[in-house]
């Protein structure tokens, strides 16, 4: 499993570092909270990556939380994107079926940080 560590610059944040993870989820494709966790290292931190996902809106250059569900599939972060419906519309302009707030064929479009970034 890769993992991305700090560069060891004080400014660097955990929520920079989910942010740099998060650019990099392909259009059409998702990722979990635990499984950006997991790549950074810290495994049990799903949580805060969720947090980080909260406040991401606000953050240039753009992070595409819409792409980060939970470990389910679930849209459990829609709350955060203003309109009800943001976050399935973003997902269904790339291509990604959700039926019920759950992205459908999640198997297929999981993208796994920790086994796809070099």
């Amino acid at each position: 499993m890769k993992t991305i560590r700090p560069s060891g610059k004080r400014e660097e944040s955990f929520f920079e570092l989910v942010y740099e993870v998060a650019r990099q989820i392909p259009k059409g494709r998702v990722t979990s909270y635990g499984a950006i966790a997991a790549c950074l290292g810290t495994k049990l931190s799903a949580r805060m990556v969720g947090w980080a996902m909260n406040g991401a809106h606000q953050v240039r250059p753009k992070v595409p939380a819409h792409r980060v569900v939970n470990r389910l599939g679930i849209l459990s972060g829609k709350h955060h994107f203003g309109p009800p419906g943001k976050m399935q519309e973003l997902l269904e302009k790339e291509g990604i079926k959700v039926k019920d707030d759950q992205v459908v064929d999640l198997k297929k479009i999981f993208w796994d940080p920790a086994k796809e970034l070099i």
